[in-house]
C-alpha cells in the first residue's frame, strides 16, 4: 500500500531518501503519499500544492480527486480551486462570504473585493474557467474611468 501511495503521488523515487534532505516539494509529495497510504475515508489538506511546480500541483489534485475521498482542502490558488473542487467556501476575515459550486461562489466582484485585486474571469481554449488578476492599484483605478 505504501508503494502504491508513493507511486500515485509521484514520490516513489524518493522512498530511500532521508526526509530531512528532501526539497519542500518532495516533502509535500511524501506527506501526501503518507496520507493516502492510510486509506482514509476523509482527507483534510492545508495547501497541498505549496512548494510544488505547476505540473505537480495538477498531478497531486488529480490523484487525490481520483481516490473518491471526501476531501476538504485549503487552497489560495483560485484557478486550482475552480478546476478541482466541487464546492468552495470563500472566507474573508474569518467570515463566510460565499459558498457553493466554484462557478457561483467565485464571482468576479466578490473575488476582487475579498482579495483587493482587479479580477476577471476568462475561458481557456479547452473551456476551463480561469481567473486573471491585476494588483490593488489596478483594482482601485477600475472605478475611476
Amino acid at each position: 500500500m505504501a508503494t502504491d501511495a508513493l507511486e500515485s503521488a509521484g514520490a516513489l523515487h524518493l522512498a530511500r531518501r532521508e526526509f530531512s534532505l528532501l526539497s519542500g516539494g518532495e516533502k509535500r509529495r511524501v506527506l501526501i503519499a503518507r496520507a493516502l497510504a492510510q486509506q482514509p475515508r476523509v482527507l483534510l489538506m492545508d495547501e497541498p500544492t505549496n512548494h510544488l511546480d505547476i505540473g505537480s500541483q495538477h498531478h497531486v489534485l488529480e490523484v487525490v480527486g481520483a481516490r473518491g475521498l471526501a476531501t476538504v482542502v485549503v487552497l489560495h490558488d483560485l484557478n486550482l480551486a475552480s478546476l478541482y473542487c466541487d464546492r468552495v467556501i470563500v472566507l474573508d476575515g474569518g467570515r463566510v462570504r460565499a459558498e457553493g459550486p466554484p462557478a457561483e461562489a467565485l464571482e468576479v466582484g466578490l473575488v476582487g473585493a475579498t482579495y483587493a485585486v482587479a479580477a476577471e474571469r476568462a475561458l481557456a481554449a479547452d473551456g476551463t474557467t480561469q481567473f486573471l488578476f491585476r494588483g490593488p492599484d489596478d483594482a482601485a483605478d477600475e472605478g475611476h474611468g
